[in-house]
């Protein structure tokens, strides 16, 4: 729709505090395994922390860069995602179920058939007893 507007940004503070955990979780992750780049990690994130403390307005170009870069992967990864359950997942089971001869709905035509209404069993409740509902 044309006249949608933009999602709100999230708030400077929490995508620097964001920034701040997962680099620090890359600068854990590359000392314990030893890798000789964990400074540099440590160090963007500490930075991260303190841009994120003492001045947020400074992130707001990399949090609009981060949302657009979401809203992109949305666009692509969710018709994706969900063609590919469709067809890998429902598709199958529903030809599988037809080819069985399931039909849950009684949908298919019956020329002998007076009605196709179905009696219920037990019968429900009196239809006077359903006056005032709401």
């Amino acid at each position: 729709m044309p006249n949608e507007l933009p999602p709100a940004l999230p708030s400077n503070r929490s995508f620097g505090c964001l920034f701040t955990l997962v680099f620090a979780l890359v600068g854990a992750w590359m000392a314990w395994r030893r890798a000789g780049a964990y400074p540099w990690w440590l160090g963007a994130s500490a930075a991260t922390l303190l841009v994120t403390l003492i001045w947020p307005g400074l992130l707001t170009p990399f949090n609009r860069a981060w949302m657009k870069l979401a809203e992109l992967l949305h666009r692509i990864v969710s018709p994706l995602v969900l063609g590919i359950l469709f067809y890998v997942v429902v598709t199958p089971i529903g030809l599988l179920k037809r080819l069985s001869g399931w039909d849950p709905m009684r949908s298919r035509f019956d020329a002998q058939a007076k009605s196709y209404w179905i009696e219920r069993q037990p019968p429900g409740p009196p239809s006077d007893s359903l006056k005032n509902q709401f």
